[in-house]
């Protein structure tokens, strides 16, 4: 079915309603979406709690979470209108939507061919109902406590985030969505207090449209952690949301139709700073939303997650092999994470966490060629940029000739190609380990956590 087809045959994507449903021990938020002429969508979120909580005091948040819910069951067909019945928006906060919308499914445009810019392409419309700022009073009435909530994904990030945390002084709640073995794992090696787990249940239909040809592909899912961060530090009263997003987030993988095309566009720092500026006002009085490894690129982390070996067994950054708890080998989150982790550890430790040398795999050495820029398109996946993998190439091949080691043929073929000179690696070094960067937004608390860090560890060509 083409595109013109599903837009011609669904003209519209309603937001009808939202539902939020107190059970024993649980909050339940249920979204409805009509993609006209009759197709209903009704996904849900599943939240723990801990005590009592006053339903209205969700009602936000519960809106907020279906407008960020809607940019997945959209995407099915592209429908030229997206009417907002549920509550009114602003047009300020109409602006906010289009360029999430726009930004967050830049990767799916691509991949589908679809030409986002022309005119008429997609429009928000709202009810005329005025627009409300919501009345935000916390649970009870509670000033925010000196707590923090942190989003787990069990990758390593998750782990040095966690490390870190750790060593503060403040109030730890950690939270987990549709929980894989990692993301538990991490958490019970960091933490004496469960972790909230929350459940997030797509509506089986958008699944089996998909099946029947309606298009699919990659959405914003950090923007919709940011959305469900805030509205769970609400009800366990947490003062901050921190994720282990980095600086390395910031730089795309191609352009298309004149925008820079970023995988990681919900977890870059533009993202971050609309999101808070947009909370500041539609949702005032929410807990503040940052990422605490802001400052430091992919790379950098590399280096502080070389001194927590505790959690070498159990991170897992391989989407593939996620449900499983393996790393497939074959994927470039596993070349990327391969390739940043040989510089700093043994290459014994190296062997007992990734099971066998992927440098002799072909698809990883495939990969490697495009992470470094040997190839047009950066990988679409969560991985660090350019500079960083052609770093982490030299650094590696350093370190098989310290250790004497044979050096794969196929990294020895990448690093030939590469050509890299003796100025462009004291350029790297300069730019890509020794630079601290100057875009965050962490409390002065968390900042010197992740200051005393880099400058205990960082490394030393």
């Amino acid at each position: 079915m083409t595109l013109e087809q599903l837009r011609l045959n669904h003209p519209r994507l309603v937001y009808k309603r939202y539902s939020i449903t107190k059970l024993d021990g649980v909050i339940v938020i249920e979204h409805e979406f009509l993609l006209e002429p009759h197709i209903v969508f009704r996904p849900r979120v599943t939240i723990p709690i801990d005590g009592s909580i006053d339903v209205d005091t969700l009602r936000p948040y519960a809106f907020h979470l279906g407008l960020v819910e809607a940019i997945s069951y959209w995407k099915a067909a592209c429908p030229p209108e997206f009417v907002v019945e549920a509550e009114p928006l602003s047009p300020g906060q109409v602006r906010f939507w289009y360029d999430l919308f726009i930004h967050g499914l830049g990767e799916f445009f691509y991949r589908n061919s679809i030409d986002f810019t022309h005119e008429n392409f997609f429009t928000i419309t709202t009810t005329d109902k005025d627009a409300q700022i919501f009345d935000l009073a916390r649970n009870n009435n509670l000033s925010p406590s000196l707590s923090d909530l942190f989003l787990v994904g069990g990758g390593k990030d998750s782990a040095v985030a966690l490390g870190l945390l750790k060593k503060g002084s403040r109030k730890l709640r950690t939270m987990i969505v549709n929980p894989t073995k990692a993301a538990l794992a991490v958490v019970e090696a960091s933490s004496s207090q469960a972790p909230l787990v929350i459940e997030r249940t797509i509506d089986p239909t958008l699944l089996d449209l998909n099946a029947k040809g309606y298009l699919n592909g990659h959405t914003p899912f950090s923007a919709y952690l940011a959305f469900l961060g805030v509205t769970v530090a609400m009800v366990t009263n947490q003062e901050h949301v921190i994720v282990a997003n980095e600086k390395s987030a910031d730089e795309g993988n191609v352009v298309f139709h004149g925008m820079e095309i970023n995988h990681q566009y919900s977890k870059s720092f533009r993202f971050e700073q609309s999101f808070r500026q947009y909370v500041a006002e539609f949702l005032p009085g929410s807990a503040a939303y940052f990422s605490l490894l802001r400052p430091l690129n992919d790379l950098q982390i590399a280096v502080l997650f070389a001194t927590y070996p505790q959690y070498y067994p159990l991170f897992r950054s391989c989407n593939v092999g996620s449900k499983t708890g393996a790393w497939c080998g074959m994927c470039a989150k596993c070349a990327f994470t391969y390739l940043v982790l040989v510089p700093f550890l043994s290459f014994t430790d190296i062997a007992r966490i990734f099971g066998s040398d992927f440098f002799v795999h072909p698809e990883i050495i495939g990969f490697i060629r495009e992470l470094v820029g040997l190839t047009p398109v950066k990988p679409f996946e969560c991985v660090g940029t350019r500079d960083e993998a052609r770093l982490a190439v030299w650094l590696s091949v350093q370190k098989y000739k310290k250790e004497a080691k044979d050096i794969p043929e196929g990294l020895l073929r990448v690093y030939a190609d590469m050509h890299v000179t003796d100025g462009e690696v004291a350029s790297l070094r300069e730019t890509v380990l020794e630079q601290w960067g100057d875009t965050y937004n962490l409390p002065a608390e968390h900042l010197s956590l992740l200051k005393s860090a880099w400058q205990e560890h960082s490394f030393d060509l």
